[in-house]
């Protein structure tokens, strides 16, 4: 079996191991695949292997050899899942790699807009300490979490990872997800409408998948129900946002500050208005990029190869089963 990855080197730049999925069949990997080279570099695979080179239109007719696509990751919005059902082949996912990496890294982002230890840390460098007439300082007033509200919306295994660890913090947590059902044993707790979070938190924080009901779900009618100096986290899809009334709410104030791994368009345009925003703190999409989910991603996609293989696929997003 011949095993081809389009673009592997964002997933593993040489510090995680292929073996997993090497030990199936013939492994190649190829660090990029740019626009023109698909169809060489995936010649002769039967299990074709993609991060975020599309596979989509008139090229999905021409993989000619192709009997199972994966996504090392969780979104696969880059494979047109359509045109592969049609012919019989499974696209296989993964998920649940990464929870706490991503739930951390969203804790990483508040604490640093809480207490911007970044910001202190160059200020000390540049020599404000010793200039000051005092013993200490601070440029921008700490904000202690314990008492505030951490409003989830989207409560799935990542989602609920962040209440655990705000709850942790001293914070009430409030939860709005399609389906209510098994509230965490912490208190305070509940489960509420969209409305009622955003105007009770003092953070909220999105991990919800992106939908036609919830492109940009927080846009300026959603920012006026939220508290003023309401903190906003994005660790899920940029889309989800109206990233032009964030950042007027961002300069108005109305928005204490933003915290987001993830844009609208990746890499970012010049012109989005989030890079010249207040009080905000954007990393470049890797919550979910520390080695130990990395590995996962290449544990669970040999396992998605090896179920296929047997005849058992699973985490299929196209409803191929054979």
């Amino acid at each position: 079996m011949d095993i081809v990855v389009l673009d592997g080197a964002i997933l593993n730049p040489g510090d995680v191991d292929w073996e997993p999925i090497r030990a199936l069949g013939r492994l190649t990997v190829h660090d990029h695949t740019p626009p023109g080279k698909l169809l060489k570099n995936a010649a002769g695979a039967q299990v074709l292997l993609t991060n975020k080179t599309p596979l989509m239109g008139e090229d999905v007719d021409k993989l000619k050899d192709v009997r199972m696509v994966g996504v090392l990751a969780t979104g696969y919005n880059v494979v047109d899942t359509e045109a592969f059902a049609k012919r019989n082949i499974p696209v296989c996912n993964v998920v649940s790699y990464g929870i706490d990496d991503v739930a951390q890294h969203t804790i990483a982002m508040l604490l640093e807009l809480c207490r911007h230890v970044s910001g202190h840390t160059e200020s000390v460098k540049a020599g404000d300490w010793k200039a000051s007439k005092q013993w200490c300082y601070w440029k921008y007033t700490p904000v202690c979490l314990e008492g505030l509200t951490m409003g989830v919306v989207g409560f799935g295994a990542i989602g609920r990872r962040v209440g655990e660890l705000a709850h942790a913090f001293g914070m009430s947590v409030l939860a709005k997800c399609r389906t209510p059902r098994n509230p965490p044993g912490y208190s305070p707790f509940a489960f509420v409408t969209l409305e009622q979070l955003l105007a009770q938190s003092d953070v909220v924080s999105l991990h919800c998948p992106l939908t036609p009901e919830t492109d940009r779900m927080i846009d300026a009618d959603a920012i006026a129900q939220m508290k003023k100096g309401a903190i906003l986290l994005n660790t899920a899809r940029g889309q989800l946002v109206d990233e032009a009334a964030c950042a007027a709410a961002l300069r108005k104030g109305k928005l204490g500050g933003m915290g987001t791994d993830v844009l609208s368009t990746e890499p970012p345009k010049a012109s989005n208005p989030l890079l010249r925003s207040p009080n905000t703190v954007i990393t470049p999409h890797i919550a979910w990029a520390t080695t130990r989910a990395r590995q996962n991603i290449i544990n669970l996609t040999a396992e998605n190869i090896r179920r296929w293989k047997d005849g058992t696929p699973v985490n299929v997003v196209n409803g191929v089963k054979d």
